[in-house]
């Protein structure tokens, strides 16, 4: 396993990062063998764990906090806060008061006395960015956390919290974990090239395209619904919707190049998104021990530059064949009343 600098923290991690989400009752409840799985990842090479409080409401990160148990010196320990943990006001979000009360939550969880990277998971809009960076702040000094980043932010959110944090001398966002694959592509236009811009260390997750580009899901097969990826997010993998369609015929053309390459799709996967310059690490997110294996085995394939173009011809650089991130929404598109004029104001003349 190879290792990069993540952005400007000094801190070394490994070119693949395990991710939890498929750890505890939204993939793999059995908290022996994710901690089975984790410790085999870590003989593997891989030396971050990205995590996050609302992971199966918490268990994600009990059961990592069993896996580190006696090694989280070994460790680069990343985790998130943003959305919504229990019933009750005040408990999402990005502000200063359900901040301090969340990572106190995480490290409880967690059974450490620290966090290596803390990252908020989506924008905020209700709080004030200056809100969140201050208290993100307070807690590396407090010796609570390492480093912290955000996760999914657009482009002008990175920007803007760049530009607020150098006015009012307040720590910056050093990481940013953005969603990129094969099939969605979308952040080389802007998110990559700012990151790159401002020194920031990329984890990028969703590498198989939430398990499109796994190999198992083909063009005229039959996608059972009812399990794994499918259940949780049917509407990308059915077939009779006809937004699909574009996605299917990629992968075909995809698993016709892997074979030309004499690599499984997968592996073709996870080689494109370490190969640009901004990532600094792809997270992968096996639920069971065979999956695990089979993604470390994947990782020593560099592709070169004629495969670089043959993926190039097939989806174009900077297109999403669909909305890689279902967990939320910018408000300026889901909220019509940001969108239109009152209807008195509505006509050009």
């Amino acid at each position: 396993m190879r290792y990069r600098v993540l952005g400007g923290t000094g801190i070394e991690v490994s070119v693949h990062c395990l991710g939890t989400m498929m750890f505890g009752a939204v993939g793999n409840p059995d908290h022996d063998d994710c901690v089975r799985i984790i410790h085999a990842a870590l003989e593997g090479g891989v030396n971050v764990v990205d995590t996050t409080d609302m992971y199966s409401s918490g268990e994600s990160e009990q059961i990592v906090g069993k896996a580190l148990h006696g090694r989280r010196d070994e460790v680069v320990l990343a985790t998130k806060v943003h959305f919504q943990m229990g019933e009750g006001r005040n408990r999402s979000g990005n502000s200063r008061r359900w901040i301090l009360t969340a990572v106190e939550d995480s490290l409880r969880r967690l059974g450490t006395d620290w966090i290596d990277l803390y990252q908020v998971h989506r924008p905020d809009y209700t709080t004030d960015i200056e809100e969140t960076l201050g208290v993100l702040g307070d807690l590396v000094r407090d010796g609570k956390i390492r480093a912290f980043g955000c996760s999914t932010f657009p482009a002008e959110d990175i920007v803007e919290a760049y530009h607020v944090a150098d006015r009012r001398g307040l720590g910056r966002f050093r990481t940013e974990q953005p969603p990129y694959s094969i099939l969605a592509r979308g952040i080389e236009t802007s998110v990559l090239p700012v990151c790159q811009r401002l020194g920031m260390g990329v984890l990028v997750w969703s590498p198989l395209a939430s398990g499109f580009l796994s190999g198992a899901y083909r063009k005229g097969q039959p996608v059972d619904l009812s399990r794994g990826r499918p259940a949780l997010t049917p509407h990308r993998f059915d077939p009779s919707i006809p937004g699909n369609a574009t996605k299917f015929d990629a992968v075909e053309r995809l698993t016709e190049l892997a074979t030309d390459l004499g690599c499984s799709l997968p592996e073709l996967a996870l080689a494109f998104t370490v190969a640009h310059p901004a990532v600094t690490s792809t997270i992968i997110g096996p639920r069971t021990m065979e999956q695990l294996e089979a993604l470390l085995r994947d990782a020593s394939l560099a592709l070169d530059d004629a495969a670089l173009d043959r993926i190039d011809e097939i989806v174009p650089p900077g297109t999403n064949l669909y909305r890689p991130d279902g967990a939320w929404s910018p408000p300026v598109l889901s909220d019509p009343v940001r969108r239109r004029r009152l209807p008195a104001d509505r006509a050009a003349a």
